[in-house]
């Protein structure tokens, strides 16, 4: 009896309009703490890989710096040079050519067309050898280049030397970018992180017999670099072609080799939108080299972009991470979940960025003791540690938000945003408070930062706030739509000139596209009129 009054109570209380209104909204917040929970859960699978993946490529480069700056000043201004200027600017442009792969691949996998993955790969590696190729001059040339651009003889000399012995490194970027999109738009992330843990271990033996053991000095720095690259392109490759991704490597194809320049086009959209960015704080150092006090300016402000950089491997992984999800969703009819997938993204990557920046400054007396044992560098990295915090307080929402137009296939419009933000605003405002108004590499760098970064990313979240996600979602099934027509063109064509005597085989040069039985009959029919 007592059970059935509370009941009655219950469903009294329920019919008061502000009760209803409570318990309505508690079951909404706990609605959105259970999606949120599961995007987060989808995201990080991505995302968590990635970081571990990306902090240990990198920290290939950073390991081998520190190193170079203890054998001398010179040294660390020389491949400080090579690595965040000449492979910097050349790295820029390969990863944002692979990054066409985030909103390929992801919308394919998202589409459930496995096949297509390997086949972008494998158009993604001629693509980008064909680029290194035409960019392999900044390697041969680069003393002269440098000093072109103002550096000092001493630097510009045995950095050339040093920028030699990175062209494998250079090559080995070509094969690892598709390689490491590949894995990452099929949710096998853990398997580049497995693999770049094994190369890093590897690299701190093989740096510190190469430089110790056998004195081979600042080329030696680099030489490791090289083993290091190429160990993890190897094992990448093996694990994709030996077995470990059978949906998505079915053997190397013919059909690579086809639609090249459609392929190119969105590539060099993809490569200049990141590498503008990208270039934009490598162009930093080449300004700097032009003030006075050269190899101080430069070592400072060196080992504070090897800090940021390694640091932005965070936001980066969430670039990654993002346009997978938003190109997972996007390619599964879900503009409503690829907003929601790049919210949490966003909110996320700007958490850990606070935390960051906090910590740099709470420890900006002490972080450059681990690149130098100069006293005067030192300090020159203290004094600019503020504005190393405000940079990766930034940097941590510009790039996933960049990550939500690679997903979405915006590259070319952002890329135009970049060019305007960076190059016409940040750079020159730079210029302007580093030499008129005498404020050295703090004002350079402070001009780049809040006239460049800081409008960018601005105008990113007003363009991203604004989208209308439902019609990306439309754009996106008008590409697979297109992307069928002309396999269905490609089967009939076939039939025409007699490139197949069966239908079985039309169908499988055409499988990536369902050919339905009346497709195969009207291929037949426009054949017999042929004859």
């Amino acid at each position: 009896m007592i059970e059935r009054d509370d009941t009655s109570k219950g469903i009294e209380k329920a019919k008061i309009p502000l009760l209803r209104d409570q318990y309505a909204a508690e079951e909404e917040d706990g609605e959105i703490k259970r999606k949120i929970w599961i995007e987060t859960k989808k995201l990080w699978r991505i995302v968590g890989p990635a970081i571990f993946s990306r902090v240990s490529t990198y920290s290939i480069l950073v390991i081998t710096q520190a190193f170079a700056g203890h054998l001398g000043e010179l040294e660390l201004a020389a491949i400080s040079i090579v690595n965040n200027v000449i492979i910097g600017f050349n790295l820029g442009l390969l990863l944002g050519m692979a990054s066409a792969l985030e909103t390929l691949c992801g919308q394919a996998f998202g589409a459930k067309k496995y096949d297509m993955l390997g086949v972008y790969m494998q158009r993604s590696w001629i693509v980008l050898f064909l680029f290194a190729t035409f960019l392999l001059p900044m390697y041969l040339f680069a003393s002269p280049i440098l000093k072109f651009f103002g550096q000092p003889e001493d630097i510009a000399e045995l950095s050339g030397v040093i920028a030699v012995w990175a062209i494998p490194t250079h090559f080995a970027f070509a094969f690892y970018f598709p390689l490491s999109r590949f894995f990452q738009c099929q949710l096998k992330n853990r398997v580049v992180a497995v693999v770049s843990g094994v190369a890093l271990v590897v690299h701190i033996f093989v740096c510190w017999l190469f430089v110790y053991g056998l004195k081979l000095g600042v080329k030696g720095t680099m030489a490791t670099i090289n083993v290091s690259w190429w160990l993890t392109v190897l094992m990448l490759f093996a694990y994709a072609t030996c077995g470990g991704c059978p949906l998505t490597w079915t053997g190397f194809s013919m059909e690579a080799f086809t639609r090249l320049w459609e392929f190119a086009k969105l590539s060099t959209s993809s490569g200049v939108m990141l590498c503008l960015e990208y270039w934009y704080y490598r162009i930093l150092i080449v300004m700097t080299g032009n003030l006075k006090d050269t190899k101080i300016a430069v070592d400072s402000l060196s080992i504070c972009m090897s800090i940021n950089g390694l640091e932005m491997m965070i936001p980066l992984a969430f670039f990654a991470g993002t346009g997978v999800r938003v190109a997972n969703e996007l390619g599964a009819g879900s503009g409503k979940r690829a907003r929601f997938a790049m919210i949490t993204s966003v909110t996320q990557s700007l958490i850990i960025g606070i935390i960051f920046s906090v910590l740099v400054v709470f420890f900006h007396d002490q972080i450059g003791w681990i690149f130098s044992s100069s006293e005067t560098v030192i300090e020159a990295v203290n004094d600019l540690s503020i504005l190393l915090a405000f940079t990766i307080l930034l940097n941590s929402i510009q790039p996933v938000l960049s990550g939500v137009a690679v997903g979405s296939g915006w590259q070319s419009f952002v890329a135009y945003i970049n060019l305007g933000c960076y190059y016409f605003v940040g750079l020159p405002l730079g210029y302007v408070m580093g030499w008129i108004f005498k404020s050295g590499v703090k004002g350079i760098w402070a001009g780049m930062i809040f006239g460049g970064t800081a409008i960018q990313t601005l105008i990113l979240i007003s363009i991203v706030m604004r989208c209308d996600w439902e019609k990306e979602d439309f754009k996106t099934d008008l590409r697979f739509q297109s992307s069928a027509v002309a396999a269905l063109q490609e089967a009939a064509e076939a039939y025409l000139v007699g490139l197949f005597e069966d239908t079985n085989l039309c169908a499988i040069h055409a499988k990536r596209v369902t050919i339905m039985p009346k497709d195969i009959q009207l291929a037949r029919r426009i054949r017999g009129e042929r004859a």
